[in-house]
């Protein structure tokens, strides 16, 4: 029997253009790009369909444009019929996805999920001078080895684990001295290759506190409604919908591990799940999902074929 969840991307998936083709198609899109504009007092939109690339790429920018996308995608879904409630079991976002996720599942109006994110990607830039952290991917280890990697490069100075993605795939997170270390130490441990990656600000590490109490803030300030499906949150890998909870454990998302795998994992174990459907841009979660367990199903709703086809699978 096919049993669903909805995932919803996170930070990595952005791209000039994202929405571009959804805003074109469908109105329900441009209303969702339109509202968020609104919200953030600037032309979002505009940036993510024309660009500049390194203005996109601005934390502050990518992670509400991000969401975005993946609400312009659940709200076309709704015009055309297919309601979350009726054909997703749980829901599961990665890192700011969760945000999405949460929306998507009415726990978040979309104003409110757009002004957490621009306040999210603002203070978690903040909270670590530019130049100052770094990560780091460490592919073809386990994740042990990645703790000891992690561990064994952090002297006094921060190297935490931060997304725990695939079966051979952690990012590691912290001071850029450490992190630097830890390359070159996994290197030594077997793993397949070992890089810095592109970003601004060492995320998910002990180093974001700062922005961990910025969000506890933020939090405060908004209505959190049970989601009409649970989420399974990145820190527990279990899923959650009491709103103190889920305040609570996006807090702590900002400093904690995504723990990525062991979510799929019990999606498709004890949640039942058999198919997986990522709504918004790209298709980083459907690789994840294919590596994480080969059995699943596991399906990028993105473009409006990928959103005609959807429709029409889930109307057979």
């Amino acid at each position: 029997m096919t049993k669903r969840a909805f995932t919803f991307p996170g930070q990595g998936s952005q791209a000039v253009g994202m929405g571009k083709d959804l805003a074109a198609a469908f109105p329900e899109a441009r209303a969702v790009f339109q509202e968020v504009d609104e919200a953030l007092g600037q032309r979002l939109s505009a940036i993510m369909f024309e660009g500049p690339d390194d203005i996109l790429r601005l934390t502050e920018n990518a992670q509400p444009a991000l969401m975005a996308v993946s609400l312009a995608v659940t709200r076309v879904l709704v015009a055309k019929g297919i309601r979350l409630v009726d054909h997703a079991a749980f829901v599961a976002g990665h890192s700011l996805g969760e945000y999405s996720a949460l929306c998507a599942a009415g726990s978040f109006s979309l104003s409110d999920a757009a002004r957490l994110l621009k306040i999210r990607g603002q203070a978690m830039q903040k909270a670590v001078p530019v130049g100052h952290g770094a990560m780091a991917a460490l592919l073809g280890l386990d994740l042990q080895t990645a703790r000891e990697v992690a561990a064994e490069a952090a002297g006094d100075e921060v190297c935490d684990v931060a997304n725990d993605n695939a079966p051979g795939q952690v990012v590691i997170s912290g001071a850029i001295a450490a992190v630097e270390r830890a390359v070159e130490i996994a290197k030594t441990r077997g793993a397949k290759r070992a890089l810095l990656l592109p970003v601004s600000a060492p995320f998910h590490c002990s180093l974001m506190q700062p922005a961990a109490d910025a969000m506890a803030a933020a939090l405060a300030e908004v209505t959190v409604n049970v989601p009409v499906v649970p989420l399974v949150a990145n820190v527990l890998a279990t899923p959650i919908t009491d709103p103190d909870d889920i305040r609570q454990r996006l807090v702590e998302q900002v400093t904690g591990v995504v723990r990525w795998t062991e979510s799929v994992t019990w999606l498709t174990g004890a949640g039942g799940i058999t198919h997986l459907a990522e709504l918004g841009t790209g298709k980083v979660l459907t690789g994840l999902a294919k590596r994480i367990n080969a059995q699943a199903i596991a399906t990028a709703v993105s473009t409006p074929a990928d959103i005609d086809a959807f429709v029409a699978e889930l109307s057979a």
